[in-house]
């Protein structure tokens, strides 16, 4: 062979290989894109992955999307390229499991498909912890719902009280609800209207929710801990058992919570005060005030102060709108200047602590939106933060070694020198009907 047909057989060669090297990337590349979710609007994605356990023999379709707003789960499938033998084994196998009155728009579903058309699975989910599904089991089709896997997060934030407890959580980029959360477990210690100082510190451990690497919500918070400027500290530490109700307890057992809570309107700003002697703003005339204006948005919710039952709601004199709830012990709880009461309330209504009653308005005598709040005992009334209630309950014997072993174990995340916001992380399992918190 000569010399010149000897480069040519070689550059041919190299060429040969150099193609066959794009073809066998190309192929790669494209099986790499085919794992990602298809979206209902674009023509369905072949893939090739695990059901249940068990590898596919064949490349199988994947199909996805959402219910729109008056949207059946049938009229949705329709809009996707599948039999309507296919549509009718999900909705008569689905509905052996799920209650399709209760499908709500943006509900997500996703459906797989073998290349001979045949379904083989159908997932529906209702929300983050809420999956049912349909999968082939040989000539039949098992439909249940699901357990959810999450990743818990435990993480930690501090931060210095300069203008409100709202401010200085938003400057840790903090959510509203963390802040309600955290205001609730002192709502029976610590009135955040009137007891509020620049300098005062808070500190709390919360977990956050992920699925499939997605934020999913806020669960419990761990640990709370606030210190005010003249040096009182309180802490909370969370606990529940198979005989404890889940709740908040300082470092003896004593649960944080009491029978009242201290304001209605947690977030509220006093503008008067419990006095017998004030000038009404509008009358003009100096005559007792006794009960506490706390001034918050029209709209803004109103809670019971403690258990009771609805002895008036209605319309009031100078109240306006009005609600008053009876408790134990011979107390009663005074609400005025509603703009709206709950739906559905009426007299006779057994309403538990902390329960939405109504809306901050300016009905009746008012210069601006606020809730008249009074309370009263064997019709005298009192100045509501200045009262002392017990614990609604106090660990002792076995539930308080189990608290203080918890606490123990607290120590490691609470004493810890890290800045990182996140302490540790585990999987969470819930179970189908399993009740978790999120926030």
């Amino acid at each position: 062979m000569t010399i010149t047909k000897k480069i040519i057989l070689l550059c041919l060669t190299l060429a040969l290989g150099t193609l066959l090297t794009l073809i066998s990337s190309v192929h790669f590349e494209q099986e790499d894109i085919t794992t990602s979710t298809a979206i209902a609007s674009l023509p369905p994605v072949e893939v090739e992955k695990e059901v249940e356990g068990e590898q596919a023999a064949s490349f199988y379709k994947q199909l996805s999307g959402e219910l729109q707003e008056g949207d059946t789960l049938g009229q949705a499938l329709k809009r996707h390229d599948i039999s309507s033998t296919v549509r009718r084994q999900i909705l008569s196998n689905l509905s052996k499991c799920l209650d399709f009155r209760q499908l709500r728009p943006q509900d997500k579903y996703r459906i797989f498909i073998d290349e001979q058309g045949d379904l083989v699975r159908c997932e529906y989910e209702a929300d983050p912890l809420t999956l049912f599904s349909v999968t082939r089991d040989k000539e039949s089709f098992i439909a249940e719902q699901n357990a959810v896997t999450l990743d818990v997060k435990v993480a930690q934030a501090e931060g210095v009280v300069s203008s409100s407890l709202y401010a200085a959580f938003a400057k840790q980029n903090l959510q509203a609800k963390l802040i309600y959360a955290f205001a609730d477990i002192f709502s029976s210690r610590i009135d955040f209207n009137t007891e509020l100082k620049k300098g005062d510190r808070f500190k709390l451990i919360y977990e956050k929710y992920f699925k499939d690497g997605n934020f999913v919500g806020f669960g419990n918070i761990l640990y709370a801990s606030f210190t005010q400027q003249d040096g009182m500290s309180h802490e909370g530490y969370y606990y529940h058992s198979n005989k404890t109700a889940a709740a908040h307890f300082d470092a003896n057992g004593q649960e944080l919570g009491t029978s009242f809570i201290k304001s209605p309107v947690p977030m509220g700003r006093v503008t008067s005060k419990f006095s017998w002697n004030r000038k009404h703003p509008i009358l003009g005339v100096v005559r007792p005030h006794l009960g506490v204006d706390l001034a918050a948005p029209v709209g803004t919710p109103i809670m019971a102060a403690a258990d009771g039952k609805v002895v008036f709601v209605g319309r009031k004199g100078g109240f306006g709108r009005q609600i008053i709830l009876s408790h134990a012990s011979g107390y009663r709880t005074h609400y005025g200047h509603l703009s709206r009461y709950r739906k559905g309330l009426k007299k006779g209504n057994r309403v538990k602590q902390k329960e939405i009653i109504g809306y901050v308005g300016s009905s009746g005598l008012s210069t601006g939106p606020h809730l008249d709040y009074r309370l009263e005992n064997a019709g005298q009334f009192l100045n509501p933060f200045s009262q002392k209630f017990k614990p609604k309950s106090v660990l002792a014997g076995d539930q308080l070694a189990g608290f203080r072993q918890q606490i123990s174990t607290l120590s490691r995340f609470i004493n810890s020198s890290t800045k990182n916001e996140i302490l540790s992380v585990r999987q969470l399992t819930v179970q189908p009907e399993e009740k978790i918190t999120i926030l």
